[in-house]
């Protein structure tokens, strides 16, 4: 494994304990990730390797491992609105403030609708409105957002926030179970006429949702569903609590799913990306 970086002695060692790990299945290497921590804590995060490669099995391609450092450098590549900026640091100081979705997602999003050209959006699970607020800002003067949101206080924040970005009337805010307004949008026939859908909630409910979207969204467009890596307890065959067990069903179903194409993307905590067929 070659690395642009000079090889000091703990680099090799590093080195050796990656060759190790990558000879065994994912779990022991996860297991054996977390009783590594004193080796890899007292290496230089300068000289310290983070590039994982050799598995024959994926073509010997070379996958950086996200560190902190390096996702720092990802972090100042985003180009974040100050508006965004600014509603991400007050989330950070309330409760559930993990919910918020990260910069970089916010970017990927943004751009996802600027690509599409979407006019018409759907967010499941606004919080306090940071990926509601990104996608609201690049969508035209006469765009739609669509955001469902059950928790009244943090829906408070989000509207606040809509209203100094200048965005609010490009926002329909519909408070209560997503899945109640999103059955009540293909009543009213709205089917096929969505081109861009986000979810961010229940994890239990993310078929419901996702078949509920799959309804509303038109042939060409995408429903983005987040947090599908779940904090990595979905490729631990060990972890069976429900959330858990719900979302490594989910992206199963996914996989089978002939009605879409898909792409999971390691960003956040796992995005994947469906386009309706």
């Amino acid at each position: 494994m070659a690395t642009g970086l000079a090889m000091n002695r703990c680099s090799i060692s590093l080195i050796r304990t990656a060759d190790t790990l990558l000879n065994r299945p994912t779990v022991s290497v996860v297991r054996s990730l977390k009783l590594s921590r004193r080796l890899i804590g007292n290496c230089s995060m300068a000289t310290a390797p983070f590039v994982v490669a050799d598995d024959e099995k994926y073509g010997n391609k070379q996958v950086i491992s996200l560190t902190p450092r390096i996702y720092d450098y990802v972090l100042s590549n985003v180009r974040e609105p100050k508006i965004l900026r600014k509603l991400r640091e007050e989330t950070a100081k309330m409760r559930g403030s993990q919910m918020q979705v990260s910069p970089d997602q916010g970017q990927l999003l943004a751009m996802l609708v600027q690509i599409l050209g979407a006019e018409k959006c759907i967010e499941v699970g606004v919080y306090t409105g940071y990926s509601s607020l990104a996608v609201a800002l690049v969508l035209p003067e006469s765009g739609c957002l669509v955001a469902c949101e059950r928790d009244s206080n943090s829906l408070e924040v989000a509207k606040r926030y809509y209203e100094l970005a200048g965005v609010s009337h490009k926002v329909n805010v519909k408070h209560g179970l997503a899945a109640e307004s999103l059955k009540s949008m293909i009543q009213n026939g709205e089917g096929s006429s969505y081109d861009f859908a986000f979810v961010d909630a229940d994890k239990r409910m993310y078929q419901d949702y996702f078949e509920l979207l799959l309804q509303l969204v038109r042939v060409g467009g995408l429903i983005v569903m987040d947090n599908v890596l779940w904090h990595g307890r979905v490729a631990d065959p060990m972890v069976n609590d429900a959330k858990t067990i719900s979302i490594r069903n989910f992206n199963e179903n996914l996989m089978a799913d002939e009605r879409i194409s898909i792409s999971m993307v390691p960003i956040g905590d796992g995005m994947t990306i469906c386009r309706k067929r």
